[in-house]
């Protein structure tokens, strides 16, 4: 005999209680481990540190330093415009790419993008130490170069500056980049290319009228994730960028690190990531408006 909970078999109570508790892990595991961490360098920001002790007295001193320091602010314009040309050349290469695998047919079209996401697989650091033994002073590409008789001694500028920071992040992230682009071109209905074809517009007017247009939604999405990506690295530019390759992310990373002043570096974290916000909003706000129309 079947018992009977509120009226109902307790088979359908059991069925009925699924759903809620599937909707309290999607909900309950991004507010515990997102939310909550978010919300609480909000709060250690309004805290400050008097040699080595944390001071919990609410205080504004951590955004004051921020804006009348003469660094912060110039290094977070000089980090934002890298990431901004780091977005620029990865969309510059990716684009290529992902046009290429569009246009391919069958089961290779997939191979080949999955090999161009193995990479992804691979340990970050491993990655950055194999760009260090290409870019560096002996690296791969100053024995090219002086190999052909182009340079006669080896380059430094392509190691422990920004450049080496600019091209190590344009190589790590241009996955980030295809990905998406290749996603919206894959979207393209056929039948305009056809259309296009048959109303006698060649390839390159008609990429430059139907496909380039139609493919704007994924290259925004594609500069949003890769600016986002570059902005919060910290890692590349510590391995690779040297003394002049200092970034936004390696202060934030020095506060909670060898200074241990925790709430200022929750402070640089909070401004952060209302930066990363606004970069998500517009890209999504472009990418919505590319695609009505």
């Amino acid at each position: 005999m079947t018992t009977r909970i509120a009226g109902l078999p307790r088979e359908t109570n059991q069925i009925g209680q699924t759903p809620w508790l599937l909707t309290a892990l999607a909900y309950g595991l991004p507010v515990f481990f997102i939310l909550i961490p978010l919300v609480s360098f909000l709060a250690y920001s309004f805290f400050w540190v008097k040699g080595t002790e944390v001071h919990y007295d609410l205080t504004l001193l951590n955004y004051i330093r921020i804006v009348t320091d003469e660094i912060y602010l110039p290094v977070l314009w000089r980090t934002c415009v890298l990431c901004l040309e780091v977005a620029a050349l990865t969309i510059l290469f990716g684009y290529p790419v992902a046009y290429f695998l569009a246009g391919l047919q069958g089961r290779k079209k997939y191979v080949l993008l999955m090999l161009l996401l193995v990479p992804l697989l691979m340990s970050y650091v491993i990655k950055i130490y194999a760009i260090r033994s290409i870019l560096g002073g002996n690296g791969f590409l100053n024995r090219f170069l002086m190999a052909t008789g182009l340079i006669q001694e080896p380059l430094t500028i392509f190691v422990f500056n920004l450049n080496a920071v600019l091209l190590a992040l344009t190589a790590l992230l241009i996955p980030f980049a295809v990905l998406p682009i290749f996603l919206s071109l894959e979207r393209l209905p056929r039948n305009l290319l056809e259309a296009s074809a048959d109303l006698g517009a060649s390839e390159l007017q008609t990429f430059a009228r139907v496909v380039l247009p139609l493919s704007l939604p994924g290259v925004i999405a594609a500069a949003s994730f890769v600016f986002v990506l570059a902005i919060g690295d910290f890692l590349t530019p510590q391995m690779v960028g040297g003394n002049s390759g200092f970034t936004f992310g390696r202060i934030i990373y020095s506060q909670f690190g060898t200074a241990y002043n925790w709430p200022f570096g929750s402070a640089l974290s909070v401004l952060l990531c209302v930066l990363v916000v606004i970069a998500i909003v517009i890209g999504g706000r472009f990418g919505n408006a590319r695609g009505r129309a």
